[in-house]
């Protein structure tokens, strides 16, 4: 063990006051001073090498910084990361000598230092081995000493860890992904760790590392700009605390705030929430194309020779109009046009969501830069397809993000920009306020088997909380704006309605179930004034459990949930009594009776499509939403499971579906009932089939000379469809009081191809008719009632048997 060496007190202490002056000077933050930090200290730790080779007599070597210091990012508390790097021709005594008049005068002055001493062989030995290390070195950076030294380690550093890559780069990911599980997600902690938690400055480095491989690189637009932010959120915590520390502490955010020049404390928080989220989207995006990338490698050879040497095509597979799948990814059609197609990009990102897949940064970023703004109010189809987004479960979570990293969120909904990033100071929350109102539509999502009006459920889930940042009361605030926001997506007045009252009273049920008597009718009466009707407190108690749920794990339990279920039962027994009674079926339109008339003089279907519109656009062209299809045919069984069947075999989604049984006046001189079904369908891609086609298919399925059974399970076993997030089970019930002629059955399921050919099959099966239907396909939920009577008699089925049929409805549908 050598002595430490005497020193003068000159050079240190000048250092020191150097130092000092340069972190006090209010004039120079940010970059600028950590340049200049880096620039004083290479100028220190220089002199003290230099003249302590002299002293030592020793020649090949050099002094080198690596790390943060290498990159010249030296934080007022950050450690001096140093490599003393020799050629191996000194003893080891005259290198120990070196080392330590080096590294005794940094540690005199109390500086943190990360120090080693090897040649460059050694040094790339502990490189290959130790991860950290290989970092680390990827960003030396020449201090003093032999400059071919530094040169020759650094270029055969730098081969080493592109030939390396697809070895360590998965191994990086995994101490990415390791460390965050420890860390959590900056851009949701009220006391981040700026350096370790996902979106921090290790990930930013590790971005770097990446990029160096060549095998793949980050998204660099805002990634400087984010490092850049977070650095300097570092910086003014190093001089407040006077510590070197990484944890933005509750006490001391007002302090680092007031040192960058912010407002407080709040909007701190925001900008790092903002840099965070920036840093994490880029890590995600880049993630993904090395392990494209390298699993493209290992599978290329393999399919060369399949091919007999010629390069694999990948294969690209239709999502919907406009939207394909491709290596994994959800990227756009080359047919598609974002120019003219506003819908695209929420067609896009509901698809991706649904399939479970992640939409290519390519693909959101020409839809930003090319996409028109939509007409207002929405069209139908936009509106449904933000629907299916929100429905799609925990993988609605990824394809937001990236619509959000590209501004298409607030682009669609400009509300959303007072929310974005914002902290929520109350510990019971986990998320930020944007992100709470997206965890609350995908627990609404598991919800919608529960409620009437699924879409009602899964907007207001994404509006509750809207009114944050407002001043006043959130609820009355966010009642204001969620009307605006319904009325911009293309609501009618009533749903308007019931938005409103669910964001305005979004915390009624949870706190007058934990807060008031419930024995006193007062209470449960109040309640039932302020919700209005059985449908909106059943929204509003779906609402009230996915809230809770998203906010974090104390904010509900089964004790809370009890209190409120049992609150609900009191009001809705309140309500039950103003319920309207069944409506008159309307009369036959002039087209209906002339099919109905035509249908039953032929004895075969007779079919009339209709293209349904809304307002004219920019251009004066009407907007397309669909087709109407009309379909008249004398009574007879099989009728609905072979319409469903046909509609399904030509992939056509059903948006919404009307079927019931017309006795034509006796005047006609037409006898016999005929069956009217009144469709609103889409394509899932492509062009619509003629109609020609689809009658001479539905005369084939009546007749029976077409198994449309056997058809729709052929093409899935050749076609799979891509399944996403685990859907909530289907859920069918007996309506109560629903109608006094027939029994009414209610459906809730998941949409899917042939779903209602599935049930129109189960019910003929069960040996009842099927009076008449309602059909209503909201985002990627099916909610349908069917008013079934008995096969023979044509009333309504006994309390039993409709039990049984639910129940055996509901297995079809499960199994």
């Amino acid at each position: 063990m050598t002595e430490k060496p005497e020193e003068s007190e000159s050079a240190p202490s000048g250092y020191a006051a150097a130092r000092l002056r340069l972190l006090n000077e209010k004039t120079r933050s940010g970059p600028p001073r950590r340049s200049a930090l880096s620039r004083l200290t290479d100028d220190w730790v220089g002199a003290l090498f230099t003249s302590a080779a002299e002293a030592a007599g020793v020649r090949g070597a050099a002094l080198v910084a690596v790390g943060g210091y290498g990159r010249g990012e030296l934080s007022p508390r950050s450690d001096l990361d140093l490599l003393l790097l020799h050629d191996g021709s000194a003893d080891a005594g005259a290198i120990a000598s070196l080392a330590d008049r080096v590294w005794y005068p940094v540690w005199d002055l109390g500086l943190a230092l990360d120090h080693s001493v090897r040649t460059p062989g050694e040094a790339r030995k502990t490189a290959g081995t130790d991860l950290k290390v290989q970092l680390g070195l990827l960003d030396a950076r020449h201090v003093a000493g032999d400059l071919g030294l530094t040169t020759g380690l650094r270029t055969a550093v730098l081969a080493d860890w592109r030939n390396a890559a697809p070895k360590r780069l998965p191994e990086l990911y995994e101490l990415c992904t390791e460390r965050a599980e420890r860390q959590g997600e900056l851009q949701f902690l009220l006391e981040p760790d700026l350096k370790e938690a996902r979106g921090g400055l290790r990930d930013a480095t590790a971005l770097r590392a990446v990029a160096a491989s060549w095998l793949a690189d980050a998204p660099r637009e805002g990634l400087d700009g984010a490092r850049r932010r977070l650095m300097d959120a570092r910086d003014a915590l190093h001089l407040v605390t006077g510590r070197a520390t990484d944890r933005l502490a509750l006490q001391e955010q007002d302090q680092v705030a007031a040192e960058l020049g912010l407002l407080d404390a709040d909007v701190l928080l925001r900008q790092v929430y903002e840099a965070a989220r920036t840093v994490s989207y880029a890590s995600d995006v880049t993630w993904r194309e090395v392990n494209r990338v390298l699993k493209a490698r290992s599978a290329r050879p393999r399919l060369r020779t399949m091919l007999g040497g010629k390069p694999p095509v990948a294969e690209r597979t239709p999502l919907a109009e406009g939207v394909v799948e491709l290596e994994g990814e959800v990227v756009l059609a080359r047919t598609a046009k974002p120019e003219k197609d506003p819908v695209l990009p929420l067609r896009a990102a509901a698809a991706a969501a649904q399939a479970g897949l992640p939409i290519s940064l390519h693909a959101v970023r020409r839809l930003a830069g090319a996409v028109k703004p939509l007409p207002v109010p929405w069209p139908a189809e936009a509106r449904e397809q933000l629907v299916t987004l929100l429905g799609a479960g925990e993988s609605t979570i990824p394809v937001w993000e990236a619509l959000e990293a590209e501004g298409l969120i607030t682009q669609l909904l400009p509300d959303w920009e007072r929310v974005r990033c914002r902290p929520q100071r109350n510990p019971v929350h986990t998320w930020t306020v944007d992100r709470h109102l997206v965890e609350a539509a995908v627990r609404a999502s598991s919800l919608t088997r529960r409620v009437g009006r699924p879409d009602l459920l899964l907007v207001a889930a994404l509006l509750h909380d809207i009114g944050k940042g407002w001043p006043g009361d959130h609820s009355v605030a966010g009642e204001v704006i969620a009307r605006d926001v319904a009325a911009r997506i293309g609501f009618d007045a009533a749903e308007v309605a019931v938005l409103a009252t669910l964001v305005r009273h979004h915390l009624l049920l949870i706190e007058t179930a934990t807060r008031r008597d419930l024995d006193d009718p007062a209470t449960v009466r109040s309640v039932a004034d302020e919700v209005g009707s059985v449908s909106t407190l059943e929204l509003l108690h779906a609402l009230t459990e996915a809230d809770a749920l998203a906010t974090g794990p104390a904010a509900w339990s089964a004790w809370r949930g009890s209190l409120v279920t049992d609150l609900v039962k009191r009001v809705g027994a309140v309500l039950a009594g103003d319920a309207p009674e069944e409506p008159e079926p309307a009369a036959p339109s002039a087209e209906q009776e002339r099919l109905a008339i035509e249908a039953l003089r032929t004895g075969e279907p007779v079919l009339a499509l209709h293209a349904q519109t809304e307002e004219p656009q920019e251009d004066g062209r009407p907007e397309p939403v669909g087709v109407e299809l009309l379909i008249a045919l004398p009574d007879q069984p099989g009728v609905l499971p072979a319409v469903a069947g046909v509609l399904a075999l030509h992939r056509l989604t059903v948006r919404a579906a009307d079927l019931r049984a017309l006795e034509l006046p006796k005047e006609l001189g037409v006898p016999g009932d005929v069956l009217l079904l009144s469709w609103r369908v889409a394509a899932e891609y492509g062009s619509l089939p003629q109609a020609a086609r689809l009658r001479a298919d539905l005369v084939r399925a009546l007749d029976g000379s077409l198994d449309i059974r056997a058809k729709l399970a052929e093409r899935e076993a050749a076609y799979p469809r891509r399944r996403g997030a685990q859907a909530p089970p289907p859920r069918v019930k007996v309506a109560a009081a629903g109608s006094r002629l027939a029994t009414v059955i209610e459906v809730r399921a998941q949409d899917a191809p042939g779903l209602l050919h599935r049930i129109g099959r189960a019910l003929e099966g069960a040996g009842v008719r099927v009076r008449s239907a309602h059909v209503s396909t909201l985002g990627a939920n099916a909610v349908d009632a069917f008013y079934v009577t008995t096969g023979t008699e044509g009333a309504p089925l006994s309390g039993e048997a409709a039990v049984g049929l639910a129940r055996s409805l509901e297995a079809e549908l499960r199994g």
